[in-house]
């Protein structure tokens, strides 16, 4: 059995004049990410892996998780391929995990895990907002065989709050 948990970044500051990958998060990215990693960290969800988008607004959501998780940094790795826009390099990246990790958790963007998350969970979701998770569980133990699952969770800062 295989699962995915997607977060999207924390909203991000537009306020500084520095390429997208570089742009920075706002307050509100912040601290929308702490709620949301308390809350899905007193679940005790056992983690194998944890990938972030090298975009410095992906990273910094994902180090307040992973330090609210008490995630070792030996489990973590940053990937290009989750750099994308429209989800077809996530997908082909988790297609290619290898079988020995179960419990999986990427951090993105938008419009990719929108559409992973409509296109693989049972449950439509109009928007993942920023700092927003869908965790998704399949019955196939080989992730190259990914098909329709279950949407287990979302956890969206506004219904937190």
């Amino acid at each position: 059995m295989k699962q995915l948990i997607l977060v999207r970044h924390g909203k991000s500051s537009w306020d500084y004049q520095v390429n997208d990958r570089d742009r920075p998060l706002k307050e509100r990215g912040i601290n929308d990410g702490h709620l949301v990693a308390s809350t899905f960290g007193a679940q005790k969800v056992e983690l194998d892996a944890v990938f972030s988008s090298p975009a410095n607004r992906a990273l910094h959501t994902c180090m307040i998780f992973l330090r609210k998780l008490n995630f070792p940094l030996t489990k973590f790795r940053v990937t290009n391929e989750l750099y994308d826009f429209s989800g077809e390099d996530v997908l082909n990246f988790v297609g290619s995990l290898p079988n020995s990790l179960n419990t999986v958790m990427i951090f993105g963007h938008n419009y990719a895990f929108t559409n992973i998350a409509n296109s693989l969970g049972n449950k439509y979701i109009d928007n993942v907002p920023t700092s927003g998770l869908v965790q998704l569980y399949f019955d196939v133990t080989d992730w190259k065989k990914l098909a329709k699952g279950t949407t287990k969770q979302m956890l969206f800062p506004k219904t937190l709050r």
